[in-house]
């Protein structure tokens, strides 16, 4: 199944998207794509649903984040060889975790904003987890039990709030609309294997990032268990799993995003996403 979310930002209402691409409204049968319509239990009355029995939504609208109510926004740092290599980091032997704070959780065609004082914006296509069945120490072997389904994250993020203001990634990382999330909710049973998921990223139409989930260090099971020893994982909550090459600040010269610049990213099977920049209100 393809779950969205779509409508004004805040008011967002729950559909599907059918076999033949139309958007269908949830509404009279889930409150929302969050909590407990995420779960194993919930997942399967949505697929008991014929969706031609579901009302046709008309017209265009907004698409909003493909999840609501995130709880945690976890995120994977230097997952791939060839990011961390453009990075000038060593391959790390544990996966590296930094938070985004759901504030910066926006749709896949929202706009962008460059921060006050940013000289350093810069782009990440990656691939989302979204998870469906709470998760506390659980084995890598049981990991994709408590997986709903993965999305598409731009992981947008300022690298001089980043690296070069006293430390902790998260400076850089949680500007408000720093994560476009969707546009749609995969279910697990429309991606059986992850890991082999090409993607990439244009900016103005020039290709930047054009990897796949095959270069990835720790894979999907492997995250999802390595977090639930730290945190509990709720359904819901978002894991960001790292990026491939061709991040601006691998570019040489480094290049960076201006008020005024186009998005595009894609992942197999997950969807498109475009993002116009605007400077910060």
């Amino acid at each position: 199944m393809k779950l969205v979310r779509y409508g004004e930002f805040g008011r967002e209402r729950p559909g599907l998207i059918d076999d033949q691409g139309v958007l269908r409204d949830l509404s009279a049968v889930v409150p929302d794509i969050a909590g407990d319509t995420l779960l194993p239990e919930g997942l399967a009355r949505l697929r008991g649903l014929d969706p031609k029995t579901l009302p046709a939504v008309s017209g265009a609208p907004r698409f909003g984040a493909c999840v609501g109510g995130v709880g945690k926004f976890v995120c994977v740092g230097l997952n791939y060889t060839d990011h961390a290599a453009e990075s000038g980091m060593p391959i790390p032997e544990e996966p590296v975790l930094f938070m985004k704070p759901t504030n910066c959780i926006v749709g896949p065609y929202d706009h962008v904003e460059i921060p006050r004082g940013s000289q350093k914006t810069d782009w990440e296509v990656e691939l989302g987890i979204v998870i469906g069945k709470a998760a506390k120490y659980v084995s890598k072997e049981n990991a994709y039990e408590h997986v709903a389904g993965y999305c598409i994250v731009n992981d947008v993020s300022e690298r001089a709030f980043q690296l070069e203001h006293g430390g902790q990634w998260d400076k850089g990382k949680g500007c408000d609309t720093f994560g476009p999330v969707g546009p749609w909710l995969v279910t697990t049973d429309e991606i059986p294997d992850p890991h082999v998921l090409d993607m990439w990223l244009e900016v103005d139409g020039k290709r930047y990032q054009n990897g796949s989930t095959r270069t990835m260090i720790f894979d999907v099971p492997t995250i999802v268990s390595y977090i639930s020893r730290f945190m509990s994982l709720q359904p819901g909550d978002i894991i960001s799993t790292g990026t491939p090459p061709g991040v601006g600040l691998g570019q040489k010269p480094p290049v960076y995003l201006k008020a005024g610049q186009t998005m595009h990213l894609f992942i197999d099977g997950l969807g498109e996403q475009k993002q116009t920049t605007v400077p910060a209100a």
